[in-house]
């Protein structure tokens, strides 16, 4: 009994990590929108060419909270908090880290 119940609850779990990654997956594709618009009409230093490598680099290192930030801006509109957002992402050194190895030109 005690091993069903043990079984049982490992495949909920596992069901809500599963679940759980679809969801930021999910999150993350829908702030590509909204952080290309920032970082083309916030950072006009950012050359056109690199900015989907700048999109990548500030998805990758956004934490879920900010994940979830973005998302909602690609719906109802960028504004001050969004691009506070992916600057604050933007200063991190994991995100200057992945900017020297995918956008080497420009730092």
């Amino acid at each position: 009994m005690i091993r069903a119940l043990i079984f049982t609850a490992a495949l909920t779990l596992t069901g809500c990590a599963e679940v759980q990654t679809a969801a930021d997956r999910t999150g993350r594709k829908a702030a590509q929108a909204a952080v290309t618009e920032v970082i083309a009409i916030n950072f006009p230093q950012v050359p056109k060419p690199l900015i989907e490598s700048f999109t990548g680099c500030v998805i990758d290192n956004a934490a879920a909270i900010e994940v979830r930030e973005l998302a909602r801006a690609s719906i109802v509109g960028v504004d001050n908090t969004t691009i506070e957002v992916v600057r604050s992402i933007l200063s991190r050194p994991a995100t200057q880290s992945c900017l020297r190895s995918n956008a080497p030109l420009t730092l």
